[in-house]
């Protein structure tokens, strides 16, 4: 730490491991302290808004294209910012965790960028925070690399690397490590969203400018344009903050909330001076979609998750909006992670896997995509192989307007074209997925390959919220069994005495977390929450802050 500390009201209330003084510096806390005071309340309004929004969903109240803002969407000649330095062309992009060896891997993919994710892929142990900013400092600055138990070293091999896009986590979570005093002497914990992105941002930002590159952000979780304003003015503010030009920063944006989609005209045109693009976010999509219908009937009940195809007419009209929005605002339409992944000791599940994504992005591709997502490194070839097809030597396809796209409210919220029953085994998938993972993502390991699948935070929520769901609606299965609290029960039961078990496994605060989340009567908005404060959080008393 420097000798002459600045005070700040931010406050570290966690052991410092080898290296954190580097991220948590003096300097880099009274940033962060100033993000808070400018933006920490702004932020408390948008979650109570987040609230009444649900509620009245859940009283039957069904989302339209915003009346007030018709205007912006009627007006043909605005458009964003459009892809800074390196994001011309995002044709393949990989997403992953941010621990040493995961980011050289990334490095090393081929990939045109990386998401550098300390959300969905990334469980939220304090080691992982900090660690993954260190990462960060040191892949920017070209000198990461990681030494495994066996004596192995890995280091960044790769003559052009991907353009680095970092995931903050979302504007619902907070990072209890640190704390945030107010100028009224009020502490709470500090918000994720602002430690992840002004940690980042105050580190690297001037260093990426100087490689021909730049600060660039993706965006998860926003549920309206007014969330959208927000990071805008927390973008603007920084810039300034650091004597860096107004829209340096670039910002892509998932759309991976129902009410996200009704307004993503609205989203772009608020961020439209740092804007790239959007993201077709499919799985917290679909989560967003059974958590805010849940209690609207049956008719809003999805089948077994491995049925809810991208082809379904409601996952069809999302992202076929999407691609139309972007590209006629001039921004990037970016597609989402197929969920299989390779198995490099198993030929035939590569094989299927292989096949399954290709079919995935070759669609993506012919949609108008500009680029899409992968998990895993071998994916990039078949990713790229689909877009090379349709794109050739262009970078991207945004002068594709898809003037014949006309999709209605209705259609986005329509579930009707779905004919798919939830079977017995749809219902084990569930609990045993979302069991393991959450055992994984306390063990510090936030994206699992289980079953062959990739899965993180969001493909666990679609796992919970189902069984919550099907056990509220009364809902039986195709083979005749009752889904009830007491079947899952049994379910659960049955998986936990199949499993492989370890003296450190967390099996056992896993099941608590699952029944916490899928079987008591309360819904909780993200089991993340509740699991976090359980488990996660390892704070020691921090000392009294100093007033700014």
């Amino acid at each position: 730490m420097s000798p002459h500390p600045i005070p700040s009201r931010i406050t570290v209330a966690a052991e410092l491991h080898e290296r954190f003084d580097e991220i948590l510096t003096p300097e880099a806390l009274q940033f962060l302290a100033r993000l808070h005071d400018q933006f920490a309340g702004r932020r408390q309004e948008r979650l109570a808004e987040r609230m009444r929004a649900r509620k009245a969903i859940e009283n039957g109240r069904d989302l339209r294209f915003l009346p007030e803002t018709s205007a912006v969407r009627d007006d043909a000649s605005w458009r964003v910012a459009g892809p800074g330095p390196g994001l011309e062309d995002r044709r393949v992009e990989i997403t992953g965790p941010t621990d040493a060896k995961m980011t050289i891997n990334a490095l090393n993919s081929g990939a045109k960028a990386w998401l550098a994710d300390l959300e969905d892929a990334t469980s939220p142990t304090w080691s992982n925070v900090i660690g993954g900013q260190l990462s960060l400092l040191d892949a920017i600055r070209d000198r990461i690399e990681f030494t495994n138990d066996a004596g192995r070293t890995y280091r960044v091999t790769a003559d052009e690397t991907p353009t680095i896009v970092m995931r903050p986590r979302g504007w619902h979570l907070v990072e209890k490590h640190l704390c945030y005093t107010d100028r009224a002497g009020h502490t709470r914990p500090a918000s994720a969203s602002l430690v992840d992105f002004g940690l980042y941002f105050f580190h690297n930002a001037t260093a990426l400018i100087e490689k021909g590159r730049g600060p660039y952000f993706y965006l998860p979780k926003l549920e309206n344009h007014l969330e959208a304003r927000l990071w805008d003015d927390v973008f603007t503010f920084s810039e300034n903050a650091l004597r860096i030009p107004h829209g340096t920063v670039r910002a892509t944006v998932l759309i991976e909330t129902i009410s996200a989609a009704f307004e993503m005209d609205e989203i772009l045109y608020e961020l439209r001076h740092h804007a790239a693009g959007l993201n077709a976010g499919r799985w917290d999509y679909i989560f967003s979609l059974i958590k805010n219908y849940r209690d609207r009937g049956r008719s809003y009940v999805l089948p077994d998750r491995s049925e809810i195809t991208m082809t379904v007419p409601f996952m069809r009209a999302y992202t076929e909006l999407l691609v139309q929005t972007c590209h006629k605002r001039g921004a990037h339409a970016i597609g989402g992670m197929s969920a299989f992944i390779p198995n490099r000791r198993d030929p035939e599940i590569t094989a299927q896997a292989l096949a399954k994504v290709s079919d995935d992005k070759r669609r993506e591709a012919g949609d108008g995509f500009d680029g899409t997502w992968v998990a895993h490194p071998d994916l990039i070839p078949t990713a790229r192989a689909e877009f090379d097809a349709v794109l050739g030597d262009r970078p991207n396809q945004v002068e594709r307007q898809r003037p014949e796209v006309h999709v209605t409210a209705a259609q986005l919220t329509d579930l009707s074209g779905i004919t798919h029953a939830v079977t017995d085994a749809g219902v084990r998938s569930n609990v045993s997925v979302a069991l393991r993972y959450i055992e994984s993502w306390l063990r510090g390991v936030g994206a699992a390959a289980l079953d062959n699948l990739m899965e993180d935070a969001a493909t666990a929520e679609i796992s919970r919220s189902q069984l919550w769901q099907w056990i509220h609606q009364g809902i039986v299965t195709s083979e005749g069994t009752a889904i009830t609290r007491a079947h899952v029960e049994a379910e659960l039961h049955d998986v936990i005495r199949g499993l492989d078990r370890s003296l450190d496994d967390r099996f056992d605060d896993a099941e608590n977390i699952l029944r916490m989340v899928a079987l008591e009567d309360d819904f909780p908005t993200f089991l993340t929450i509740p699991a976090y404060a359980h488990y996660l959080v390892d704070v020691v008393p921090a000392r009294e802050p100093v007033a700014a």
